[in-house]
């Protein structure tokens, strides 16, 4: 099995290549797909000398389109029979790969989860942490689903789970697109503990409170448009 990581990147310039290391830590073997939403922080220049390793390669955007639009990109590139989005930043631990993995090759699930909630609550701030609750509950009234962590960075799944999958917001809305259009589908998403390290805005955290209404606008338009 070939697992694709892909990693949308903004300025992030003081964890990029923290994060890489820890994700090339994992005794899996992977390609690395990094999407630059056009970063101004010297991020482009350390990816320039990251992409220079075998098993990374680095779409550079010529403007600001948004972490949707970056993993589709990435996701049009990959070529592994696994997909899982990675964030930039130091909030998730690449060395719960293999227990977010380990569903799927079991064959046991096309698509899983990883959820922040499964532990206890996580130290988040108040209006994240009640701004994830409204949307996680709102998809599993639409949906019927039983979820936890909807708005969860770590989105594993089988390549073949989105084949002809028409997926179209470019903000942070995508994540749960992706998640109402699996379910429409008919896949049952495993949600799998793990581990979570927040940043605030002085770390670089960018997910802004107008986020939470495009995720709720998008929840009620696919549930009822194709």
């Amino acid at each position: 099995m070939l697992l694709s990581v892909i990693v949308p990147v903004y300025n992030e310039r003081r964890t990029i290549n923290a994060i890489l290391d820890k994700v090339r830590a994992v005794d899996i073997e992977m390609e690395i797909i990094i999407v630059d939403g056009y970063s101004e922080d010297g991020t482009r220049e350390l990816l320039a000398e990251e992409e220079k390793r075998a098993d990374t390669r680095v779409i550079y955007e010529t403007k600001r389109s948004g972490r949707g639009n970056a993993l589709k990109l990435g996701i049009a590139e990959a070529s592994g029979d696994v997909i899982l989005f990675q964030d930039a930043d130091l909030e998730l631990d690449p060395s719960d790969y293999p227990m977010l993995l380990a569903p799927i090759l079991a064959a046991e699930c096309d698509v899983v989860f990883g959820s922040r909630f499964l532990r206890g609550r996580p130290k988040m701030g108040f209006l994240q942490y009640w701004g994830n609750r409204v949307v996680t509950a709102s998809v599993n009234m639409l949906y019927g689903s039983r979820l936890t962590d909807v708005e969860t960075c770590y989105q594993v799944f089988r390549r073949g789970t989105i084949d002809g999958m028409k997926l179209v917001n470019n903000d942070f809305a995508f994540t749960v697109e992706l998640t109402a259009k699996l379910l429409k589908d008919g896949h049952a998403i495993r949600e799998i503990p793990i581990s979570y390290f927040p940043r605030g805005r002085a770390q670089g955290k960018k997910i802004y409170w107008g986020d939470g209404f495009a995720s709720l606008w998008t929840l009620i338009k696919y549930r009822f448009v194709d």
